[in-house]
């Protein structure tokens, strides 16, 4: 059994439900913190990931971060040789939704060889009668960021866990790659 440990960022704008996208992940979609209190800085969250049909698994350590500009450079050490990044935007916020750029252009500079798994979150699908970005339009910006998209509803405790297990996935796959590069050259 491989134990592995993955450094993912949450990021994007205030108040599009990282933090509550993280507890429902935490508590396996059983409970949704009605109160939340803004997130000033990072708070940091473990959580082990399962790789299915593998004896593996790897070890999220979630660095839930601010979406405030003025907490940017408070939170930026707390980015260095990140492994993996979920972005998360309020599907009913087109604004949010054109900040996933900047975020991940930030992402990639603190990733040791640029290499970043990564994930884009469309979250509140329960206000999708105020949606302002279509599924399609962030699913095509996603695949043109090599990104895989999911949308969820922290609220409603919809899909909370698919996005995680997919960068645990693509984290193991990467790591099982560079073993594979090693053993070539040995």
């Amino acid at each position: 059994m491989v134990k592995l440990r993955a450094k993912c960022v949450l990021a994007g704008d205030s108040t599009v439900g990282k933090s509550a996208l993280v507890h429902a992940f935490r508590s396996e979609s059983a409970h949704f913190l009605k109160n939340y209190t803004l997130t000033t800085g990072v708070e940091v969250f473990v959580n082990p990931v399962p790789i299915p049909d593998t004896a593996d698994c790897v070890e999220l350590f979630l660095f839930d971060s601010s979406g405030k500009e003025i907490f940017y450079d408070m939170v930026e050490s707390q980015w260095e040789l990140v492994a993996a990044i979920c972005l998360v935007y309020d599907i009913t916020s087109e604004a949010s939704f054109n900040s996933c750029t900047k975020w991940l252009e930030r992402a990639r500079a603190q990733a040791p060889s640029g290499q970043l798994a990564g994930v884009l979150v469309g979250n509140k699908t329960d206000l999708a009668g105020r949606r302002t970005v279509e599924y399609s339009q962030a699913q095509e910006w996603a695949a043109g960021q090599g990104l895989e998209y999911f949308e969820t509803s922290a609220k409603e405790m919809e899909n909370c866990d698919a996005p995680f297990q997919s960068l645990a996935k693509a984290f193991h796959r990467m790591y099982e790659e560079k073993l594979e590069h090693i053993q070539s050259i040995v």
